[in-house]
């Protein structure tokens, strides 16, 4: 288990090193070739030459790429100073770049929305896991009955309705029909209270979309599973069907199911832009939502980065839930 765990971590360095090198490419390398004046893009298209001047002299997009790699990556684990146009600015240790726009860190920026975004994700796959997990694995032990085909026009809703359609119905019937929940996102520092009213219906519209995909895949996969002869053999054996089902049937429709969780988990810590946006919360989805209208560049870029840092520990994680599930993964 040692051993898997430390090739798993090597590997994970390894992607860790080419995200920064892809992403910085992305934002500095392709807009070059294309011909686009970067230090405009983070200065804004209306700033005067000389300012446009500093932020390439801070920037350093006169030296070589390898040199530009080289000290962005630096940056994030040791900090950074931009000197130019006769003034300094430091970044402080980890530096996901600076916004000449707003004349601030990202990092402070990523660091205030993520908790509100982490929340969301972890609240909304807590039920989406609950419920399509139950409503899956119910379908395909009862598979023609009511309960499956209902179960299935339910999960064949929630995959086709946008969340921000389902987001506003909850709102104009829970929120301001009803009067049941609160619309409002209120802080967890200021009440618990308020900050999980706040929560209830942005976990129960995001978790409907993704427990509806789960339910169909935990489905299908149950049903193809109960059909393979080491569950036959188990039966045969006289075990209790609870039993063939929790110890048997449920180890193998997991890794599926652990797969899409990774994936899916890592996507929304980087932001869940259209929830966010309908139920106006202050994460990072939001966050990169008005860096996109004002063409703010380098809280793109943080919020990219965080999602590719998120995909990659959770995949990291699902690793070693793999093995812990499967022994015979260690040996891969």
């Amino acid at each position: 288990m040692l051993a898997y765990l430390i090739r798993r971590l090597f590997a994970a360095a390894v992607m860790l090193v080419v995200i920064i090198m892809v992403v910085f490419g992305i934002f500095f390398l392709v807009p070059k070739w294309a011909g686009v004046d970067i230090a405009s893009s983070f200065v804004g298209k209306q700033a005067d030459p000389a300012a446009v001047e500093a932020v390439r002299q801070k920037l350093g997009l006169s030296d070589p790429i390898y040199s530009q790699v080289w000290e962005f990556f630096k940056g994030i684990f040791t900090g950074r100073t931009y000197s130019g146009g006769g003034d300094v600015t430091h970044c402080s240790a980890p530096c996901f770049g600076y916004s000449f726009r707003s004349e601030q860190a990202i990092w402070p920026v990523l660091t205030d929305r993520f908790p509100v975004t982490l929340a969301l994700a972890l609240g909304a796959a807590l039920l989406w896991l609950l419920f399509g997990l139950a409503a899956g694995v119910l379908s395909a032990l009862k598979r023609g009955s009511f309960w499956d085909r209902g179960a299935m026009v339910v999960a064949l809703a929630g995959v086709s309705l946008p969340v921000y359609f389902t987001g506003m119905i909850a709102l104009a019937v829970f929120a301001f029909g009803l009067d049941w929940l609160d619309a409002q996102y209120v802080p967890l520092a200021d009440s618990f209270t308020g900050w999980l009213g706040g929560l209830i219906l942005p976990w129960i519209t995001l978790a409907f979309l993704y427990a509806a995909m789960y339910a169909r895949i935990t489905r299908a996969t149950m049903l193809e599973i109960l059909g393979e002869d080491y569950i036959r053999t188990a039966r045969a054996k006289g075990l209790r069907e609870p039993v063939v089902i929790r110890k048997h049937a449920m180890r193998s429709t997991l890794t599926p199911i652990l797969t899409m969780l990774g994936m899916d988990l890592g996507a929304l810590i980087g932001g869940a832009i259209l929830t966010e946006s309908t139920f106006n919360l202050p994460g990072l989805g939001q966050a990169v939502l008005n860096a996109i209208k004002t063409q703010d560049l380098p809280v793109i870029l943080g919020v990219t980065l965080i999602t590719s840092l998120a995909v990659l520990i959770a995949n990291l994680v699902v690793d070693v839930l793999y093995a812990v599930i499967d022994p015979r993964v260690r040996l891969a």
